[in-house]
């Protein structure tokens, strides 16, 4: 991310290129179960006969961006954000899961001179589900980069959707959540929410078509933690992966232009 001059115009890609008038950019005001319409903010409706929540989850700039406006108005947020970074002594992030921890390392890599402190709620860092080899490289690669380490303080609860083992929310047969909203016992990451979406598809289809609905079972757990653009470590299938493999896989493109692909676009150069 603050090596993000270089990547912002490869960040934001345009959905209304990919999915043309079937795309609006919009707030959702309300859904009417029993109407099966949803509620514009500008007054339109919109009738469906399957529902998908995809709403992520909720949070503070720049770990989230929720605002509603146009591309290159977001690349610009992200880039005044950067030149606050880099006025700033000394910095805080607050939260010591996967994000948290990859931004502290990549501020503390492309800024070595500041001062990064990193204040997670639990004794370990990263995610529970992640091997303990590999949460403890996280923790040495911080220290070893020099971020300070403060644990123990107190974060909130997720508060995500209930759903059964094919992704329907509980109580409905025709709406659906995927992604961080969607209470599912596995870390919140962008490669689950695609396993979920190709679920959930299936499951639409093989409705309509009355066949029987595919299952969503969380397999061995593949996490790549990227440290910094030329470090990482993670684990694929449940074994243990260092920074070589990482930083070859993820931490020098972050899986940008994989994203571009399922678009269907071309990736700016």
């Amino acid at each position: 991310m603050f090596y993000f001059a270089d990547i912002a115009p490869k960040t934001f890609i345009s959905y209304s290129i990919t999915f043309g008038d079937s795309f609006r950019q919009a707030k959702v005001v309300s859904i009417d179960l029993d109407r099966q319409h949803v509620l514009l903010h500008d007054g339109e409706e919109l009738s469906f006969s399957h529902l998908i929540l995809a709403t992520g989850s909720d949070g503070p700039f720049p770990g989230k961006f929720n605002c509603i406006v146009d591309r290159q108005s977001a690349i610009q947020t992200y880039e005044d954000m950067v030149k606050e970074v880099q006025k700033a002594p000394r910095l805080v992030v607050v939260g010591g899961g996967s994000a948290g921890v990859e931004m502290a390392a990549e501020i503390k890599t492309e800024y070595p001179a500041k001062e990064v402190t990193l204040i997670h709620s639990k004794m370990a860092l990263a995610d529970v589900e992640l091997l303990p080899c590999v949460r403890q490289t996280v923790k040495e690669i911080l220290i070893q980069k020099g971020v300070h380490i403060l644990l123990n303080d107190k974060l909130a609860s997720d508060g995500a959707l209930k759903v059964n083992e094919h992704l329907q929310v509980e109580g409905y047969e025709n709406i659906y959540a995927i992604g961080d909203c969607a209470h599912v016992k596995e870390p919140k990451l962008a490669y689950h929410a695609g396993l979920h979406a190709n679920v959930v598809v299936t499951n639409i289809i093989n409705s309509l078509m009355q066949k029987p609905l595919k299952t969503y079972k969380p397999g061995s757990l593949t996490f790549l933690l990227s440290m910094g653009k030329n470090d990482g470590v993670g684990q694929i299938n449940g074994y243990y992966v260092g920074w070589l493999i990482v930083t070859l896989i993820k931490s020098r493109g972050l899986f940008i232009s994989k994203s571009w692909k399922e678009m269907g676009q071309r990736m700016p150069c």
